[in-house]
């Protein structure tokens, strides 16, 4: 090439990065999956039984009588916690009936009757509805997400080889 430049360029030592990329392409995503929802089934009763607060970070709204929300509910929720995997995606939730309502909060009003009647405190009480708070459970906080990340990130590396 007498009228032109020419450049070579020769790149070593990345046999091992490339062998490591190339590994990924093996990977099992629906392995990483399942460990993920398992993560997040896990996850989630540590929030009901230990942390008492949103995904969020922001303490759940104390009941009337002073007693832990979801004192008598918590334990049956939290080991209601079951999740599903396939190579795109992991989901956990619940599928017990009374969980939507510690979720998303809900307004009770009688159906056959007048007013509602329960007890409250130790006493007899009768009201035309009650309404139930919002107690979100299910979610990601930022410590959950970090967990999330730090066991993909693992598992990719070993994968990769690293």
């Amino acid at each position: 090439m007498a009228d032109g430049v020419s450049f070579e360029v020769k790149v070593t030592g990345l046999e091992g990065v490339i062998t490591r990329f190339n590994a990924l392409g093996a990977l099992d995503k629906h392995e990483l999956m399942e460990g993920l929802g398992r993560l997040g089934q896990m996850q989630t009763p540590r929030r009901l039984e230990v942390e008492k607060t949103t995904p969020g970070g922001a303490a759940w709204k104390p009941t009337r009588d002073g007693r832990g929300a979801l004192f008598v509910t918590g334990t049956h929720l939290a080991r209601s916690i079951d999740y599903q995997a396939s190579e795109t995606e992991a989901r956990w939730g619940t599928g017990w009936i009374g969980a939507r309502v510690h979720q998303y909060g809900a307004t009770i009003t009688p159906k056959n009757a007048k007013a509602l009647c329960f007890m409250a405190g130790g006493k007899k009480v009768f009201s035309k509805r009650v309404t139930i708070p919002a107690r979100e459970y299910v979610g990601l906080s930022e410590a959950n997400k970090a967990e999330m990340i730090r066991v993909a990130e693992r598992f990719i590396g070993e994968v990769a080889g690293q």
